[in-house]
């Protein structure tokens, strides 16, 4: 198959990820490649140079932009470069686009298109997206939902097709039987406000555990008010790491604290520690039931750093060999990938045959 990939924009698909969806990008890619198809991403400028990238702009996050006009300016920017796109992909010869971005025009536009549009919905409903998704009458656009709580909140505005759980390289994040000597529980993601980050330090406080922190500081000022005055001998920031660096610490902990502050749409920082053999002490929020059961983690009631701190002790408990297995069941990328490959030629199967323009 003839695939493109549309991209989110705010950073570039490379590593070290700036996060979840950047990392989900290349993996998609890079799977769909070695299974012998024909993939393009449409991409930042940046991204690493064997994803096959086509770069449309450059990267749009605020910290790259750096201007008084920023809002504006990546406003422009975005909106510049996704309706070219669009109005291009007319005339090219794929069989399928996946949209993987979170921008409301290749959703809107989609029935500008000669060929099936599968978007996959990352996010709960947000304004522009919602508006672009409420638009869409194209017969060959299809919605994915990454979790049953996204389409639970999806549905509200549009029919979503069916769920694709996110799935992560599972050798990338070698499986651990046992922790390190030295006991440590770890927080790693993007470190903004709605992860949380700030309770995770305050659960470690509670129990008198040391913390490992990583990620890439997505928030200066949260980091500087929230996380930077309380770093010490026991809650440790060791930066924003490559996954190879990454998986050999995350193994090692007795514990992964997960801290969403919003209803997380998946959680592939959950499946990561599972797949290392890491139990899980998380906030119930959002999808992050659905990637537990009893064996593999402990819920804590949200924003609530004791009931967290109590959560991890009893995560501590649990075997690590059942964390990999369920891992292996519900995380793998290959079960992603079987399902995406099955939907896309069930759509192109479904769709007129075009002749395209040269």
């Amino acid at each position: 198959m003839r695939i493109g990939i549309i991209a989110h924009l705010k950073h570039a698909i490379r590593e070290p990820f700036a996060g979840g969806l950047e990392m989900h990008t290349s993996m998609l890619q890079g799977a769909l490649r070695r299974r012998g198809h024909d993939v393009t991403v449409f991409a930042s400028s940046g991204s690493e140079p064997d994803a096959c990238v086509e770069a449309i702009c450059d990267e749009t996050s605020l910290t790259q932009v750096g201007c008084d006009e920023a809002p504006d300016k990546v406003f422009f920017q975005e909106h510049h470069a996704y309706l070219s796109l669009m109005n291009a992909l007319r005339h090219r010869n794929f069989d399928l686009i996946h949209n993987n971005s979170l921008h409301y025009l290749p959703v809107a536009m989609a029935d500008a298109l000669p060929m099936p549009v599968v978007t996959t919905l990352h996010t709960p409903p947000f304004a522009w997206l919602e508006s672009g998704v409420r638009l869409c009458n194209a017969p060959n656009a299809t919605f994915v939902a990454v979790s049953e709580s996204i389409r639970r909140k999806w549905n509200k505005v549009a029919p979503i097709e069916r769920v694709v759980l996110n799935g992560i390289d599972l050798e990338r994040f070698a499986f651990r039987s046992d922790p390190a000597v030295q006991p440590y529980w770890i927080w790693y993601g993007r470190i903004v406000p709605e992860k949380g980050l700030h309770h995770a330090i305050a659960a470690a406080a509670l129990s008198g555990a040391t913390l490992l922190i990583a990620g890439p500081i997505s928030d200066q000022d949260y980091f500087d008010r929230e996380v930077a005055p309380r770093l010490d001998e026991r809650v440790r920031y060791l930066g924003h790491l490559a996954h190879s660096e990454l998986a050999g610490i995350i193994g090692g902990a007795r514990a992964f604290l997960c801290t969403p502050c919003w209803e997380e749409p998946y959680g592939l920082v959950v499946a990561e520690a599972l797949a290392c053999g890491v139990p899980i002490a998380a906030f119930a929020r959002g999808a992050i039931p659905e990637l537990l059961n009893a064996a593999t983690g402990v819920l804590a009631s949200p924003d609530d750093p004791f009931s967290l701190s109590q959560a991890a002790l009893a995560a501590e408990q649990l075997d690590r060999h059942a964390c990999r297995e369920h891992a292996i069941r519900r995380c793998d990328a290959a079960r992603m990938i079987d399902e995406y490959e099955a939907l896309y030629a069930d759509r192109i199967a479904a769709a007129p045959q075009t002749r395209f323009a040269a």
